[in-house]
This record gives structure tokens, C-alpha cells and sequence, in this order.
């Protein structure tokens, strides 16, 4: 009997774990990916939560081969840099790409087809044909949209869903620890820390070295800056040197330099004295606008989305890898447990669409202050965020702040 068919649009973590988990229950899969190269220098940090790692022992990646570093709290600082609350918590924090190489080592290379962009399918006889820009075509008993926010799968089977500019972006960026002061090492390096400023938000955390070492002097320091843009400030920032506008997001070498200069001076000018470094010495920053994307269906025929294809949470709850993985894992097994097609595809939208609107829900509500202009969280009482809270339940998958009453 000849194995199910399915074409991955989108070979990132989701795509990835959607392949990894179809191949080992003898599905036949093709994973399609825009970028001609490995996406490894992409990404910044994430938190391995216990479910990540369930995720990945169904794989059988070894945990700690894919990194790691251990903090045992998070910590508030007020924009004088002072210390205003703690809260003990055992976590562990790595860089994105340590568990994108786990997945990319497990899955057929001669079946992971980078730079091949997605231009569209049809659907024949129960078979749908997947075509790219290259001229390609790939045959699919179920395609999987994995190709994130701006997802194109979902450009076709629900091109009404468009996402949302939340009025606020995140500057990102990566320092090595050699190229931190010694005061920061020592006071702010360990620390998973919040810090709270006026209309704006900084997280920032330890994640291995990018060769995966967790020694002293090796690792780095990454941190996510949310700050305030108007729509018209944001399409400047995503305009480049030549004047093209890149819609949803621009590429750190096309971003022109005046905007780098800008957060480095609103850093100097907004953050405490031993938290600006973090931004001031970056090796390289990004910028991620911030989108909501709702949604009402995961699948569509034999089209299912999975990751931010089908949901986008604000990256304040942390887990836009865990809910890929999770929305994978749910995906397969329907797929590998359900007489049909339909029937799987019907399993998997029921469990995986509340997930996703919890997790929305979630994220809208603890970056609504930012959103709204307020200057504290706590300047209005209806949000529910008082800075003791936020640093409890940021980062952390919504079924966690409700099973513990967070």
C-alpha cells in the first residue's frame, strides 16, 4: 500500500517538527522552503519548557544536546535600575537555532527542498498539486501551511485573515558575554530580568554561545525591547535605503542606519545605566513589528495550518515554538489515528483552536499597556497587571498561569 503524501510549506521549527513526526508514522514528506540556506543564524532566544522537551523526546533528541542555560528566577528592575520584585522559577533558556539543528538533523535532507518558494496548489480528485516559483510540483494527499505569519497556504484557503499591527514593535538583539562589562555580569547577566520603563518594556536573559557552549565568557545575552511605533513610524523603520517599503518586516542589513542610531540613543536616554549595554553593544539588531493573527479554522480540506500560519500570540507569552511543536504533534496523530482525511483534519482544528485562542488572549491582554500608551501596566486595574504578575506569567504557556492559578 503506497504511504500518505504530504508537502510542508515552510521548513522552520514547526515545518520541521510537522515533517519529523509525518515520517515517523510512514508518511512520504516534502518540506518546502523559501531560503535558499540554512536558517540557523535566525532566531534569537527561547525558554525550553517541559513541554518543548516532551516534544522533542519524541524525536529522540537528546536533552541537552540542543543547549541550554539554567536561571532560577526572574527579576524586576524599575527604570532607575533598582530592584522591585523576584520570583523563583526554574527555567532553562537557549538560543532558536539549537532546536531548529536538532529538527533539521533528523529529517531527509533529499527531502527538505530550500529555496523553492510556495506560489500555489490545486486540488484534483483528492490530490493536490503544490507548485513553486522555480517551476517545481509536488503531489499531496494533505498540505501543511508552516510558513508563519505571512503565511502564503493561508493567503489561499482564507485570504480574509490578515495580521493585525498591534502599534508596537520589539527590538531585538544578541550581545556576547566577553563584550559585557563586568558590572553587568555580575548584576544583570544571570538574571532572566524585567525592566519596566515608561510606555515601554525590556526583557532579557542568558542563552548559550552560538556554537551551543554553556562556559562562562562564551555564552550571551539576549534581550526583547517592546517600544512604541505608530503606523507611520513603522513603515519608516521597514523602509529601506533605496525606498522600498518591506511589508511585515525588513532584513537587519537592509535597515537603514538612522534607526539603529535611534534605539541606541533611546536606550541611552530611556534604560538605567546598567541596562543599556545590553542594547548599546549588541553584535547585530533586528526589529519584529507586532502582529496579532486570529483565527476561526485550522483546516481546510486537506489543508491544515500549523504554528503562526494559524495563530499569532504577541511574543510576550514565549512559546511560538511550543505551540508549533504542539499543533504538529497534534496534526500527526490525527492524521496517523482517523480513517480519513476529513475526520483527521476535523480532530485536529477541535483540539488545536482553543490552544491558540488562549494563548492570543493571553498575549493581547499582557501587552495591552504598551498598546494603549499607558505608562505603567498598572495604570489601569481592569488589565490585571500588577508588575508582580507580569513576571510570573509572561513567557509561559497559558495552560500553566491556569492550572496554577497564576
Amino acid at each position: 500500500m503506497q504511504n500518505k503524501r504530504a508537502v510542508i510549506v515552510g521548513g522552520s521549527v514547526g515545518g520541521l517538527f510537522a515533517g519529523n513526526y509525518l515520517c515517523r508514522r510512514n508518511w512520504d514528506v516534502e518540506i518546502l522552503e523559501t531560503a535558499p540556506e540554512s536558517l540557523a543564524s535566525r532566531g534569537q532566544g527561547i525558554a525550553r519548557h517541559a513541554e518543548l522537551e516532551d516534544l522533542l523526546d519524541l524525536l529522540d533528541v537528546p536533552r541537552g544536546m540542543s543547549g541550554g542555560i539554567d536561571v532560577s528566577g526572574r527579576t524586576a528592575f524599575d527604570r532607575t535600575g533598582a530592584i522591585i520584585s523576584q520570583f523563583e522559577l526554574d527555567q532553562q533558556l537557549c538560543a532558536w537555532n539549537q532546536v531548529y539543528l536538532s529538527l533539521l538533523d533528523l529529517f531527509p535532507r533529499a527531502q527538505y527542498h530550500g529555496g523553492n518558494i510556495f506560489a500555489g496548489m490545486e486540488t484534483t480528485g483528492g490530490v493536490t498539486t503544490v507548485r513553486t516559483t522555480e517551476g517545481r510540483t509536488f503531489e499531496a494527499d494533505v498540505v501543511i501551511g508552516a510558513d508563519g505569519f505571512r503565511s502564503g497556504v493561508r493567503q489561499i484557503v482564507a485570504p480574509e485573515i490578515q495580521p493585525e499591527y498591534a502599534g508596537y514593535v520589539a527590538w531585538r538583539g544578541t550581545t556576547p558575554e566577553s563584550d559585557l562589562s563586568e558590572t553587568f555580569r555580575v548584576d544583570i547577566f544571570s538574571h532572566y530580568a524585567f525592566l519596566f520603563m515608561s510606555g515601554s518594556q525590556l526583557i532579557g536573559y542568558p542563552i548559550d554561545g552560538p556554537d551551543g557552549s554553556q562556559l562562562p565568557g562564551e555564552r550571551r545575552y539576549t534581550y526583547l525591547w517592546y517600544h512604541p511605533a505608530s503606523e507611520e513610524k513603522l513603515a519608516d523603520i521597514l523602509t529601506d535605503a533605496s525606498g522600498k517599503t518591506h511589508e511585515y518586516g525588513i532584513a537587519p542589513h537592509l535597515m537603514r542606519p538612522e534607526h539603529l542610531k535611534t534605539v541606541r540613543e533611546n536606550a541611552r536616554r530611556e534604560m538605567p545605566a546598567n541596562f543599556h549595554e545590553a542594547v548599546m553593544r549588541a553584535e547585530s539588531t533586528t526589529v519584529q513589528p507586532i502582529y496579532d493573527v486570529d483565527n476561526d479554522h485550522l483546516a481546510f480540506g486537506n489543508v491544515a495550518l500549523i504554528g503562526d500560519a494559524a495563530f499569532v500570540a504577541r511574543p510576550h507569552v514565549g512559546v511560538g515554538v511550543l505551540k508549533a511543536g504542539q499543533d504538529a504533534l497534534a496534526l500527526a496523530n490525527a492524521l496517523a489515528d482517523c480513517d480519513s482525511i476529513p475526520e483527521a483534519m476535523a480532530r485536529y482544528e477541535a483540539e488545536r483552536l482553543p490552544a491558540g485562542k488562549r494563548a492570543l488572549n493571553h498575549a493581547r491582554n499582557l501587552g495591552a499597556f504598551i498598546q494603549r500608551g499607558l505608562d505603567s501596566p498598572t495604570d489601569d486595574p481592569s488589565l490585571n497587571l500588577p508588575l508582580e504578575r507580569i513576571i510570573r506569567v509572561s513567557g509561559r504557556p497559558v495552560e500553566h498561569v491556569i492550572e496554577q492559578g497564576l
